[in-house]
């Protein structure tokens, strides 16, 4: 199994309390720990622009120049975003964002795209809401002209949603025909369709019963499509709760609740009742015991979220000890 690490951004209330000067290094110091071990195959931000679980203004930073600030920052580990609004960049601009991401990275990015969820930042930033069908429709078109910029070095696509007319990109990115495409989300009759035909990777429900259901979605359109099901990897972001006895699990969600009290206390209780019911929960015994089930039906590479990483990495460090090791 591959495992991929969330950097704290501030999305989720992660950086919250730490002075904005700080939060540079903090994510610096972290992407680095994950670079010089061999735990974390990869590490990973997320494409948005106000906080969650509510819109309070705290600090969230942009994917993208995260990306390049890591691929200049580090020398080993892929650098992924989960993941890229579609709608938020014009796909040949972002085509061009993603190559030189890459080649600044030595060939180290991963392309996460999707077609976008977070009404609240969505009209804030003047870009409408368009429906889900509108809004898979723009990823499909947009994907497109990905794989023709990075291809062949220029785009033409009279779309419905997007137009581009000889869009020049050069150089191409280090990898050939560009990063490796992850479609995220698990809509069934158009999302997991347009991953069928384009994707390296898929990222969708991680729960097992959820992901064995989404697999088998995923299964008939490749099938439809004449394309080889095992050729595309199937991953899943978990949260990951860990600790070396039970008690020390019930701690960390404790915190994770008088953490979130101090920025979202209408939501604390709530989020902190979603860790613990999160698959990945647990001492490392329990949590390699969960991956190995879901190994079983298919999931192979876990990108994982520690709530307290900017704060405390004794979480982290002992999944790299303990977890990481036992499924390799």
């Amino acid at each position: 199994m591959r495992f991929g690490l969330f950097i704290p951004q501030g999305w989720r209330q992660d950086l919250a309390g730490i002075e904005p000067r700080d939060h540079w290094p903090t994510m610096s110091a972290l992407a680095n720990h994950a670079d010089q071990g061999d735990a974390f195959e990869s590490i990973w931000v997320y494409d948005h622009f106000h906080a969650v679980p509510e819109p309070n203004g705290e600090a969230t930073h942009e994917a993208w120049s995260l990306i390049n600030a890591f691929a200049a920052s580090t020398s080993r580990v892929r650098l992924g975003q989960m993941c890229t609004c579609m709608a938020y960049r014009n796909p040949a601009y972002l085509a061009k964002v993603a190559t030189t991401a890459d080649i600044i990275s030595g060939g180290r990015v991963e392309m996460g795209i999707g077609a976008g969820w977070y009404e609240h930042e969505w009209l804030a930033y003047g870009y409408g809401f368009p429906s889900a069908g509108t809004r898979i429709a723009m990823l499909d078109e947009g994907v497109q002209i990905f794989k023709q910029m990075w291809t062949n070095g220029t785009a033409t696509l009279d779309g419905r949603h997007y137009q581009v007319d000889g869009a020049q990109l050069s150089p191409l990115p280090l990898q050939v025909d560009g990063p490796p495409l992850w479609i995220a989300g698990g809509g069934e009759k158009k999302t997991l369709r347009i991953a069928a035909e384009h994707a390296a990777y898929t990222n969708f429900a991680g729960a097992p019963e959820a992901f064995a259901h989404k697999s088998e979605i995923l299964r008939g359109h490749c099938e439809a499509i004449g394309r080889p099901f095992e050729e595309i990897t199937r991953s899943a972001n978990y949260n990951v709760v860990i600790g070396a006895t039970e008690a020390e699990v019930d701690d960390r969600i404790a915190w994770v609740e008088e953490h979130l009290s101090n920025t979202v206390p209408a939501k604390a209780a709530e989020v902190a009742e979603d860790f613990r019911n999160g698959p990945l929960v647990g001492t490392p015994e329990q949590i390699v015991e969960k991956l190995q089930e879901l190994e079983k039906l298919g999931m192979t590479y876990a990108i994982t979220y520690f709530a307290e990483a900017a704060y405390d990495r004794s979480g982290i460090e002992l999944f790299e000890s303990e977890v990481v090791p036992a499924l390799r």
